[in-house]
């Protein structure tokens, strides 16, 4: 089963309006991360790709990120509750909610207006490069799962 498309305007609006159901009071369903650091995460997804605030895994590790980690970031399988994350992915500090948000809101929409055609082929800074459908099934899977995590 194809994962909704966010490269598409009403799949992208619909994630937004979910975010916006949001508020600093919002408690996690299930983890530890507030949600002001839960947006911060989701953002570091993005930070990967407009960025150049995290370095790029080299030898060993990437081959590793490739060979075993790939998959499961990039298919259509939900996340499993409480799973292991990267180091770039831990929030150990309290993040701003509505700074946090809106970098995420702006993230989800450049990303849309950008288009689909834009990430065929696109190098990502863990996995190499990636087809279009794999950039989405990462994009959404990961945002629904922690919008998941908070109720909405």
């Amino acid at each position: 089963m194809a994962l909704p498309d966010i490269f598409d305007k009403n799949i992208a609006d619909g994630v937004v309006a979910r975010i916006n159901k949001l508020s600093p009071a919002s408690q996690p369903v299930w983890g530890k991360m507030t949600v002001g650091q839960m947006l911060a995460h989701c953002n570091v997804t993005y930070e990967m790709v407009y960025e150049n605030k995290h370095k790029a895994p080299k030898g060993l590790m990437k081959l590793m990120l490739k060979l075993l980690v790939k998959g499961i970031v990039v298919s259509e399988t939900p996340y499993k509750h409480n799973s292991r994350t990267a180091p770039a992915f831990l929030m150990t500090t309290e993040k701003e909610f509505n700074t946090e948000k809106n970098r995420l809101i702006g993230h989800i929409t450049k990303t849309q207006a950008m288009g689909r055609s834009a990430f065929e082929g696109k190098e990502s800074l863990s996995f190499g490069a990636l087809s279009s459908t794999e950039w989405n099934n990462m994009f959404y899977k990961h945002l629904d799962h922690h919008l998941s995590q908070f109720g909405v």
